[in-house]
């Protein structure tokens, strides 16, 4: 995640790189910002998804999301001590053997579901008549644990190969403290991850090239009735490809090429420079995911976002729509009687 990080520059790297204003206060300041807001974000969507049924394949998915993105906050403040330089040496090991790894666990599993949620929403509008397992409950709970179990699978041994005794000069690249078959299931792993992005992506492009066209086709065909679904759907794709755009393409675009900054390939001095400041900048607009997936939630999900208004006072729960009403039809039984005996209070006695 910073100059400590599993996928950070060797020793060649870190004699071009030297601390700057941006690497050892902007950055930290503005995950420290992202830290605080994830926190109170994705705290209080989980609690609201307790409340939420899992009834629906979609809302499995959104409540998996809820998880990893809480999981890859607490991983935001090892990250700035050690790139402040406010916390010891060891801050920078912790970094390299552990938070590091939850983090990009964490966010491939956000980018996995993403996809899932994007075929939900693809089978659901483009094949509505056509029953699937994949949109079973069993189903969906199941690719979770295989989600979870294969994705550990793949990243956990980052930790324990990054075995290698720690100094203060080792610790300064995440490469240094790892053993050769370290480095070598870290190459795969990257490898692996960079493909799930970029299947993920392609799967996006037409998950949405398909449902606009469904979209389209039928406004074609009910011009008048359909306008404000066909609006709805358009804003809930556009939802989910915007956050995928923002957050995750430039950081997968500026990796190739560091990566081949550190594998090899010869880069001067001042191209490493910039590869590595884009990488940075752009794993920054990866993590802010955590705070723009609420979105997500907030147009997908029709109970998490009556919930939501509900505990804002912005809606009324059921209950209180159904006292007022209660409250209204008493009034409107009361004034009646009132009326009626007004009524016959007020016509003329004849004793």
């Amino acid at each position: 995640m910073n100059s400590s990080e599993p996928d950070n520059p060797g020793a060649s790297l870190n004699h071009c790189i030297q601390s700057t204003v941006v690497t050892k206060q902007v950055l930290p300041l503005a995950y420290g910002f992202l830290f605080i807001g994830s926190i109170l974000l994705n705290g209080l969507n989980a609690w609201i998804f307790m409340h939420v049924s899992s009834n629906r394949s979609f809302v499995i998915y959104l409540k998996n999301i809820v998880f990893a993105d809480l999981l890859m906050s607490i991983t935001f403040p090892f990250k700035i001590l050690a790139d402040s330089g406010i916390g010891p040496w060891q801050s920078r090991v912790i970094v390299c053997r552990f938070s590091a790894v939850v983090f990009y666990l964490n966010m491939y599993i956000g980018i996995i579901f993403l996809g899932l949620i994007s075929f939900d929403r693809y089978y659901k509008i483009v094949k509505p008549l056509q029953a699937s397992f994949f949109q079973t409950l069993t189903y969906s709970k199941v690719i979770c644990v295989g989600i979870w179990a294969t994705m550990l699978f793949l990243l956990v041994p980052n930790m324990i190969l990054t075995s290698r005794p720690a100094t203060e000069e080792t610790s300064k690249s995440c490469s240094s403290l790892k053993s050769e078959l370290g480095l070598q299931w870290h190459k795969v792993s990257s490898y692996i991850c960079l493909a799930i992005f970029l299947i993920t992506f392609l799967l996006l492009i037409y998950f949405y090239t398909s449902i606009s066209r469904k979209l389209f086709s039928t406004y074609k065909r009910f011009r008048k009735h359909d306008n404000a679904a066909k609006k709805r759907s358009h804003r809930n794709i556009f939802s989910i490809m915007l956050v995928f755009f923002v957050c995750f393409v430039p950081y997968h675009l500026s990796r190739i090429p560091y990566t081949l900054s550190q594998t090899g390939v010869k880069f001067s001095c001042e191209s490493k420079t910039v590869l590595f400041y884009t990488k940075e900048i752009t794993l920054l607009m990866s993590s802010a995911n955590v705070c723009l997936d609420p979105v997500i939630y907030f147009l997908l999900c029709q109970p998490f976002r009556k919930l939501l208004l509900m505990k804002m006072h912005i809606l009324k729960s059921p209950e209180a729509i159904e006292t007022s009403r209660s409250k209204r039809s008493q009034t409107n039984i009361d004034t009646h009687i009132a009326l009626k005996y007004m009524a016959s209070s007020s016509e003329p006695s004849f004793i």
